[in-house]
């Protein structure tokens, strides 16, 4: 439930809700999703939180960073960490969680309403925190996915649950398909 008078704040776990939206077989169209939020009360920020690696030459969420940053998003960023697993695979970790439970906690005092876009159960507590400052907390993210990807944890402490599926027709487009390898194409000689 939104009240219009609501001052809101969106706190977007990108990795997280790019999974969710992926398992359900769609892409976030961010520019609707501002749209919707807004529509839904007095929106003051938007925040995306994401790990960017930074030694490869093109990284594909760079030109998704890039538009955001210019679209009315605050973007927090950090490098991410490339180690190797003990299997010997190469493996990539940024966890934004504290970046993103310090932000929402500062700004908490400021909002009525926050919406944070994860299922992550390590979220419980500051969700739980926040809601002792009296602000009401919505997350958004599925339980049609399988397995789900919210935790019942999260889930019950929430004030709202959103359930992604039910904005695909709001803020979605289709998943665009990228082939495997390019294909060939025939020379004409």
């Amino acid at each position: 439930m939104f009240y219009k008078d609501e001052r809101l704040a969106l706190f977007i776990d990108g990795s997280n809700l790019y999974a969710a939206a992926k398992a359900l077989g769609f892409d976030i169209d961010y520019k609707l999703l501002r749209k919707e939020f807004m529509r839904r009360g007095k929106l003051l920020r938007a925040f995306y939180y994401t790990a960017l690696l930074e030694n490869d030459e093109y990284s594909p969420i760079r030109p998704l960073v890039d538009w955001l940053n210019y679209n009315g998003f605050t973007m927090v960023t950090k490098p991410a960490k490339e180690y190797t697993d003990s299997m010997g695979r190469r493996k990539i970790k940024g966890n934004m969680d504290i970046e993103l439970a310090v932000d929402a906690m500062g700004l908490a005092p400021h909002v009525d309403h926050i919406v944070i876009f994860s299922g992550d159960g390590d979220f419980r507590p500051l969700v739980e925190s926040i809601q002792r400052q009296g602000v009401r907390v919505s997350v958004v993210s599925t339980i049609r996915s399988h397995p789900p990807m919210i935790s019942d944890d999260l889930r019950r402490q929430a004030d709202n649950f959103i359930e992604l599926e039910e904005l695909k027709d709001v803020l979605g487009r289709p998943q665009r398909e990228f082939p495997e390898k390019p294909e060939e194409v025939p020379s004409e000689h």
